[in-house]
């Protein structure tokens, strides 16, 4: 189960609260970039939060004064709602939401956020595993006026993936090790989030680091990436696996919302170790 966090809205003029109000209450579902309502390999399970952003149209996303702001909204196995009711005002909105949910957003301009050096974790029932807690979605709407029907927001990657396939050489004993492990080198974790446009920077004072990639299945594996471009060739990939070492040295551009497949054939020698890059895919699961 995806773990839920704190749920904490920042409680600020201009959100709405009285649920004996007769005006339209705000309702929303979210769906996965890919399928419906996936966040991972499954559907949102209850417990699962986003946060969510209304504001005026014309206006930019501010911390305050929004008629929403930071609203946690928690999946209860059917819908989605807050810790409060939220109401439409007359006017023209714009909605914005993002998950995992963050309990205290500093700026909507540049919120710090980080993606997990050990993506192998799994979550433990109160917080995400690495990998979910790095994969950052948006979605947004805007014209939104006063209705009693819910809002759908659609989410989409924000960072970047990498897809690890191990293929076996010609002269490679046995099977593919079911423990292999697989590190994303010399990628900046660290970047700043534009709340409003949905739009991750590398943090360009961060300091490169290595990252533990999940294991999706014997012999694939997948890592998310904060988007960057790696100008010079340098170690980027490298698999353990039966205590020899596989490297793979290369330039490389991890583009926001793609999944960077790259396939690598190894052999008994390591130094023999030959690398396919395959295609660039969007709305992965």
């Amino acid at each position: 189960m995806i773990a839920s966090l704190a749920s904490c809205s920042q409680d600020l003029p201009g959100e709405q609260s009285v649920g004996s109000d007769t005006r339209a209450e705000m309702k929303f579902t979210f769906a996965h970039p890919s399928q419906g309502s996936r966040v991972t390999d499954t559907n949102f399970e209850t417990g699962d939060q986003v946060g969510l952003f209304v504001a005026v149209a014309d206006a930019p996303l501010e911390i305050a004064g929004n008629i929403v702001n930071n609203e946690i909204l928690t999946y209860n196995g059917t819908s989605w709602a807050g810790r409060r009711q939220l109401y439409w005002d007359e006017g023209v909105w714009s909605a914005y939401a993002y998950y995992p949910a963050i309990g205290e957003v500093s700026s909507t301009t540049d919120q710090p956020f980080s993606v997990s050096t050990d993506q192998s974790t799994t979550g433990d029932g109160q917080t995400l595993g690495g990998y979910e807690s790095s994969d950052f979605l948006h979605a947004s709407a805007t014209g939104l006026t006063a209705s009693a029907d819910p809002v759908k927001l659609t989410f989409r990657h924000v960072m970047s993936r990498i897809t690890v396939r191990l293929v076996k050489g010609e002269d490679y004993d046995g099977e593919l090790p079911e423990d292999a492990v697989v590190i994303i080198h010399n990628t900046v974790p660290e970047a700043t989030i534009d709340m409003e446009g949905g739009v991750a920077t590398r943090n360009l004072r961060g300091s490169v680091a290595s990252i533990k990639a999940r294991k999706d299945a014997t012999g694939v594996y997948s890592a998310i990436i904060v988007p960057q471009r790696l100008d010079t060739r340098q170690p980027l990939v490298e698999v353990l696996a039966r205590g020899v070492s596989y490297i793979f040295d290369s330039k490389f551009v991890f583009k926001s919302g793609v999944n960077h497949v790259v396939s690598l054939v190894i052999d008994k020698n390591p130094d023999q170790l030959r690398v396919e890059i395959g295609g660039e895919l969007t709305n992965w699961n």
